[in-house]
């Protein structure tokens, strides 16, 4: 009975760990410490805000091929999409290619969430 009775707070994080102890808990996480890491490329602040939450003006404005895949359910109609602005000369075939990539690599949402119904008429600038 040497081993002392374990408390509530002994499973906080910011409790001290031997270097063994800590590798067996957390394999992943001493791995990246040890070796060099996990990059990080960006990060939020939470000052800035979301675009998606800021209104703005859409009289005279042109959706892009974005706006419209962001329509789309499924990755074959975002598919059409593509394809459709491609053969009518809305887009370059190399930006076609790039979105293609893109929609296979990743999926539809990979151009941002869904657009549904009323999006426009919910981020306008009233006034």
């Amino acid at each position: 009975m040497d081993k002392k009775k374990k408390k509530v707070v002994d499973d906080f994080a910011w409790q001290e760990y031997d270097r063994d102890e800590f590798r067996e808990n957390f394999p992943a996480l001493a791995k990246e410490l040890e070796e060099e890491g996990v990059p990080i490329d960006s990060y939020r602040t939470g000052e800035e805000r979301d675009v998606e939450d800021e209104l703005m003006d859409f009289s005279g404005y042109n959706p892009t091929v974005i706006d419209f895949l962001r329509r789309c359910e499924t990755d074959d109609e975002a598919l059409e999409i593509i394809n459709w602005m491609e053969a009518k000369g809305e887009i370059t075939p190399e930006m076609a290619k790039d979105l293609r990539i893109t929609l296979v690599k990743r999926g539809v949402r990979a151009f941002g969430s869904k657009k549904e119904w009323g999006w426009y008429d919910r981020h306008r600038k009233r006034g």
